[in-house]
């Protein structure tokens, strides 16, 4: 770490870290955690339908905000529900088999029921195999939804009247139909649960990923697939929807930015979310230096490549909510997009991307990474105004939060970091700097205000704004020109991102030229 350090201190007085960029405004979330309920094991699927948030994982226990773990606890076999609003948790609790882990959770578009999907092959002891369907009125499970597929539903997306499915599986049946081959790929009626005539296959490799335009114009796939349906496309493909019943290849040109896997390098997409005419990406890699990050590509045309981010440390989940981009990685340097480097900071395990450039955003909040993954964040979901977030972690900005955490935009936000103590000088005549060493930082903001007091009174002399992140905090100086020779005098330093202010302790006393 110190080596790091080292270099990044080195890199910054050699000028070669780039300055952030500057934001006029925050996102529209805070940094600040609100209150959620925990798990006591990791969340891979989280979706918001009907005023409810679904979440489902390999936990088997649920307990409420602030609790140690073990203690407290409610039972909760890999799947619980709550509050939208006030996070309370579901009485609902279906009981799926030891072992069944959920992995993907999705809804009609009207939220009328919802679809989890997984490793399950038992829901309350009737026979789902690895997909179940929910009322979201009754909050029951639909039995006559009885789709069994063979191995894993790894992601689920519905648009109309059709619920996509993807994982490893080779064989579907229908509800009230006989077993059909579907390779990684299969459509669904999903008010039925019959198996539609939609056909597109992959080779042996898993399809991680699966969203739909939402002019329905295409069904995007992603994973570490080499071919679709006989055809050269590595990872990331676009298809003709249903009624179209071979899922048809679409000319997509956005496909070539994932690039094609060497023996020491393998990069696979792990995530997919489409708003309007963007189709947004996201990647993990194996091995030092592989694709990691995020790109964009146009829904409409020929799905050309809008931007591309090149952050080092996989990112496993992306959600768009209200014109920002946020992602969920271990991203450890993102220099290469001018943002910031291999540094003393270590993992970002929360970031915000803005959708023109790709480029990161003024939201850093953190959490850490537990468990066979240690990734961090595995999972997210948006109500519209919020962001739901699931995964390994156990804290949330330094503080215990187990598997699940939500922010949203409620409050002041996060309050900057407290300046250090400045230190005062007269270089000329009648005229004082006042100096602190690095510039404050917000984790929702990245422009703040700076004002010069005078500790006599607490006198307003001068204010200034200055850009700063973590990796970017440059010295800051303020001048007091207004005072005669002979005036001793100490001063503050004030800090505000216009809803918290901070004050420096005094700084020495000095006496005017």
């Amino acid at each position: 770490m110190r080596k790091l350090w080292l270099l990044a201190v080195g890199l910054l007085l050699a000028g070669t870290i780039q300055a952030p960029t500057a934001h006029a405004t925050g996102t529209p979330l805070v940094a600040l955690a609100s209150a959620a309920w925990q798990t006591n094991a990791p969340v891979q699927a989280v979706h918001v339908a009907k005023g409810k948030v679904y979440v489902g994982g390999k936990f088997t226990r649920v307990r409420p905000p602030g609790a140690a773990a073990g203690t407290n606890e409610t039972a909760r076999s890999y799947l619980a529900v709550f509050n939208a609003t006030s996070g309370g948790l579901d009485p609902m609790n279906l009981i799926l088999n030891e072992g069944g882990q959920i992995w993907s959770i999705t809804s009609t578009p009207t939220g009328s029921r919802v679809f989890i999907g997984g490793d399950f092959t038992t829901v309350n002891g009737q026979a789902h195999n690895r997909i179940a369907a929910i009322d979201t009125t009754t909050m029951k499970l639909i039995p006559g939804f009885a789709t069994q597929v063979d191995w894993r539903v790894k992601t689920m997306a519905s648009y109309g009247n059709v619920l996509y499915i993807g994982g490893s599986f080779n064989n579907v049946t229908g509800t009230g139909q006989t077993k059909a081959p579907r390779k990684r790929l299969a459509a669904l009626n999903n008010a039925t649960g019959g198996l539609l005539s939609w056909t597109p296959t992959t080779d042996d490799a898993d399809v991680h990923a699966i969203d739909v335009a939402d002019n329905g114009s295409r069904v995007l796939i992603g994973g570490d697939f080499n071919t679709v349906n006989g055809t050269s496309r590595y990872g990331l493909a676009s298809l003709t929807p249903y009624p179209n019943t071979k899922g048809t290849l679409q000319a997509f040109k956005a496909s070539a930015a994932m690039p094609q896997p060497t023996n020491s390098c393998v990069s696979r997409v792990k995530d997919i979310e489409t708003y309007g005419d963007r189709i947004y990406v996201a990647a993990a890699g194996d091995g030092a230096g592989c694709f990691d990050g995020t790109f964009a590509a146009t829904v409409s045309g020929l799905g050309e490549l809008v931007w591309k981010n090149y952050c080092l440390g996989a990112t496993e989940a992306i959600t768009y909510v209200k014109g920002w981009l946020y992602k969920g990685s271990h991203a450890h340097d993102c220099s290469k997009n001018g943002d910031f480097p291999e540094g003393p900071w270590g993992n970002r395990f929360l970031l915000v991307q803005s959708i023109t450039t790709g480029r990161i955003g003024p939201w850093v909040p953190n959490t850490n990474a537990t468990g066979d993954t240690q990734v961090g964040p595995l999972a997210m979901a948006t109500g519209g105004a919020d962001l739901w977030v699931g995964g390994d972690f156990t804290t949330v900005n330094g503080k215990g939060q187990q598997g699940l955490t939500r922010f949203t935009g409620l409050g002041n936000g996060a309050v900057p970091t407290k300046p250090a103590k400045p230190t005062a000088t007269t270089p000329s005549s009648r005229r004082v700097d006042v100096s602190i060493p690095a510039a404050a930082t917000d984790n929702d903001d990245t422009i703040l205000t700076y004002r010069l007091l005078r500790w006599t009174v607490g006198q307003l002399v001068t204010s200034k704004q200055v850009v700063s992140t973590f990796w970017w905090k440059p010295k800051v100086t303020l001048t007091d020109t207004s005072l005669s020779p002979g005036t001793k005098v100490q001063y503050r330093i004030e800090v505000t991102d216009g809803k918290n202010t901070v004050r420096s302790d005094y700084s020495n006393i000095v006496t005017v030229k």
